[in-house]
């Protein structure tokens, strides 16, 4: 899995965080801060807490792991339900384990937090490191709800904490580039950015964490489906290409949701959003592909387009006139960039408050009927590779699809317009509705 993966997708197991919350735990008050020292600043390693240390928090551990070999950061804490082995905790020394995040803040000092737990908890838990004046990056999605969301920027607003959201391909230098593209002119007048994603993941996928492919669990939002969890920078990235990352730059959602496994959520899916400047994109996004490919991003000018594959940073540029141009780009570390902005005062890649265009894609998707149902011959049964235990595992395959979701990129149409047989055009109630060729 890459650093842009479904962030927050782990493998059930001891440890790792399930339906039960991390205890956000009471804080001593308002006012509570960690006191400065030696590590907070320039010369030493900054302290910081991790919550939510396996499935993806394994990710998260070893990048602290790469930047405490590098002195820039102290492994201070690790809040998890059940504490991390010694093995998984090599190259750390000192650290301090609970499952009281509150507590642990304030017995480390931890000046950063890094949050990767169940989405359900994301908004108590970053609350929490907020109250007590330690800087978060938060992984996203970063809220369930738009109301958590707005709970959350203004909690991190009154508390006066930085909060970074973990769209890893945010940190991509080749953002930067696309935009310097579009500015100059390079393919004219943008007429639309198109989403494709296609990727494989067995059944064994959605019985990784009891609260994997759910809605709701314990009457709690959830919300981890395929547009809002593990192809979720599809979106995000598409929106901050537009210009139209904040909550006020959304004018219209169109959505279609659809499953082919035994869960809440949706795992095949699309979406046209139209932004306040005018521009559609629209996202397409599937786990039950035929075969694996890299997601991508299309932006469509009237005089040549971009193609953006975001989890490799690279570009290709399309022009009349001109010989194809493609390149590959650096990517920013998102920690590292919350250390500078701690360090500098710079600006965030990636703050809370320029995700609030994708936190309303998933309040849409919240609020949106159950998907529609697909069912035999829709798909097809298949083997493929098991959830990060090795071997194969049963996985579901929607015929066509992979083609479905490149066409809708290419056109910008959602699937109902495609021609799809078992598609229900935005808007149309589907739910449970069973839907078959």
């Amino acid at each position: 899995m890459t650093a842009v993966d479904g962030a927050n997708a782990g493998p059930a197991g001891p440890g790792t965080v399930p339906d039960a919350v991390l205890r956000a735990g009471p804080v001593t008050g308002p006012d509570v801060r960690p006191e400065a020292g030696p590590a907070d600043g320039p010369d030493g390693p900054v302290p910081v807490v991790l919550a939510g240390g396996r499935g993806h928090g394994s990710w998260h551990l070893e990048n602290l792991r790469r930047l405490s070999e590098a002195g820039r950061v102290r492994l201070a804490g690790v809040c998890e339900l059940q504490p991390l082995a010694a093995e998984e905790l090599a190259g750390f020394d000192g650290v301090e384990q609970s499952p009281d995040l509150a507590g642990l803040l304030e017995r480390t000092g931890a000046r950063i937090t890094v949050v990767c737990t169940p989405i359900h908890t994301h908004t108590e838990l970053a609350l929490t490191a907020a109250r007590v004046g330690s800087h978060l990056l938060l992984e996203k999605p970063p809220t369930p709800s738009y109301e958590d969301f707005r709970r959350l920027t203004e909690g991190l607003a009154a508390a006066g904490t930085a909060c970074q959201i973990g769209f890893q391909s945010l940190g991509s230098h080749a953002l930067d580039a696309i935009a310097g593209l579009i500015g100059g002119g390079a393919v004219g007048r943008v007429r639309g950015i198109g989403g494709a994603g296609a990727w494989v993941r067995g059944e064994d996928y959605y019985t990784r964490a009891p609260w994997a492919g759910r809605r709701t669990l314990g009457g709690r939002d959830v919300v981890d489906g395929v547009l809002t969890n593990p192809l979720a920078h599809a979106v995000a990235t598409a929106l901050r290409i537009d210009g139209s990352d904040r909550a006020e730059d959304l004018a219209g959602i169109e959505l279609e949701q659809y499953r082919a496994h035994e869960i809440e959520a949706d795992d095949t899916s699309c979406l046209r959003l139209t932004t306040a400047r005018g521009t559609r994109i629209t996202v397409a996004v599937t786990l039950c592909a035929e075969r694996t490919a890299d997601p991508y991003l299309l932006v469509h000018g009237d005089r040549g387009r971009i193609t953006f594959w975001y989890t490799r940073d690279r570009v290709l540029v399309q022009r009349a006139g001109h010989a194809p141009e493609e390149r590959l780009y650096g990517r920013t570390d998102l920690l590292e960039d919350l250390l500078a902005h701690l360090a500098t005062g710079s600006p965030l890649l990636v703050p809370a408050h320029r995700t609030g265009a994708f936190t309303r894609v998933v309040e849409a998707v919240r609020t949106a009927p159950p998907p529609v149902r697909l069912t035999e011959p829709v798909w097809h049964r298949a083997d493929g590779p098991a959830w990060r235990s090795g071997g194969t595992a049963p996985r579901r395959v929607i015929s066509g699809v992979d083609e479905l979701v490149a066409a809708s990129a290419e056109t910008l149409s959602l699937f109902s317009e495609l021609g799809a047989d078992w598609a229900v055009p935005a808007g149309v109630p589907g739910g449970e509705e069973e839907r078959r060729p």
